[in-house]
């Protein structure tokens, strides 16, 4: 009787097709798995709204299949990649060791709770899914490789919030709500109950549509570049990113990258005005301040005062009488006229009064 183990099977995933009642974020992993260099999603929401389960999903839709999960512990180091030890210490070579970055390439890199992750990891990130490029120069390593990345970060805003700075150079940004009808719930704890039930049979229903996704995805990928902007679509992008009061162009440059993306996904050569209304919100939504309108120079002139029984068309023309013109040597506080209501009173003379002589102070006697 052999006693071989039989090989483990590779755990199933949540299939992305079967996500229910979170289309925007479904929208806005798609945009940037179709254009890495969007800038990486930002997902913030309360616990318990597929965020984690979204960003895996999404992975299984990519032609790499990669994810790669950072930790909050993780160093710069690991991140980007540093000196090989070994092969310098046994052989006298400068050789590169390549980190979290190379390993997601082609794919997803995820970071959960990214608003507690270090400044300056979220820094370079961002430059990395920015630019699809990883320069290393430290340790005596000069060493550049190329990171495509979709970059995913999700937060939760009771722990804590992004700086401003990092928040604006995240591409996109998904606000979940909670669930938002009793209806909506029981479709979701529906879905997920079956999945727990049996997740091989539940993916082999949802086998088709996942291909089909997968195969829209690695369509547009291949389209993206001859996808064209009309100049109706660049006036429309910048009204919109000037009625929003964003600072800086970066939001038009997503919410351009955004659209031809999404004109990509609908097998469309060309950017309509529809495509930027469906990512205008992504792009905007963090990048959005709320401006005051400007206060006037001066207040406006009040009109004159009317005697309660004169009527309005007498008043028109006979004005009223105005206040006699104080006296030169009057005071500041002379100056107000009588009838102006809460004018202090003019000051008043005061005649000094006699005091009263003190007896002179009797010491005691001793």
């Amino acid at each position: 009787m052999s006693t071989a183990t039989p090989p483990a099977t590779a755990p199933v995933g949540f299939p992305f097709t079967a996500i229910e009642g979170q289309p925007l974020l479904q929208r806005a992993l798609l945009l940037a798995a179709v254009d890495p260099l969007l800038g990486g999603v930002l997902v913030e929401g309360p616990r318990g709204t597929a965020k984690s389960t979204s960003a895996r999903a999404l992975a299984a839709l990519l032609p790499a299949g990669r994810f790669v999960n950072l930790p909050l512990g993780a160093t710069e180091e690991q991140l980007v990649g540093s000196l090989d030890l070994e092969a310098a210490l046994q052989r006298s070579a400068v050789q590169f060791r390549p980190g979290l970055l190379a390993r997601a390439h082609g794919g997803i890199l995820y970071v959960d709770e990214v608003n507690l992750l270090a400044d300056g990891l979220v820094d370079l990130l961002l430059d990395v899914s920015a630019s699809g490029i990883n320069r290393v120069e430290r340790d005596g390593v000069s060493h550049q490789h190329e990171a495509r990345i979709t970059l995913i970060g999700t937060m939760n805003p009771e722990e804590g919030q992004l700086r401003p700075q990092l928040l604006d150079r995240f591409g996109l940004f998904v606000r979940l709500e909670n669930v938002p009808n009793a209806q909506v719930r029981k479709a979701i704890v529906r879905t997920r109950m079956a999945f727990d039930a049996d997740p091989q049979a539940f993916a082999s229903r949802h086998a088709a549509a996942q291909t089909a996704l997968a195969l829209g995805v690695a369509q547009a990928r291949d389209r993206l570049a001859t996808v064209e902007w009309p100049e109706a679509v660049h006036d429309e992008v910048a009204q919109r990113c000037q009625d929003a009061g964003v600072e800086g162009v970066r939001a038009d440059l997503v919410m351009l990258r955004a659209a031809r993306a999404h004109a990509a996904l609908e097998a469309r050569a060309q950017v309509t005005p529809a495509d930027v209304q469906a990512v205008a919100e992504l792009a905007l939504a963090h990048r959005r301040t709320q401006g005051q309108p400007p206060a006037p120079s001066s207040p406006p002139a009040e009109p004159p005062p009317q005697h309660p029984e004169t009527p309005p068309a007498q008043a028109a023309t006979n004005p009223p009488p105005t206040a006699p013109a104080p006296a030169p040597d009057a005071g500041p506080a002379d100056q107000n006229p009588a009838g102006d209501w809460g004018a202090m009173p003019a000051s008043q003379a005061v005649p000094l009064q006699a005091v009263k002589a003190l007896r002179p102070f009797q010491p005691k006697k001793a």
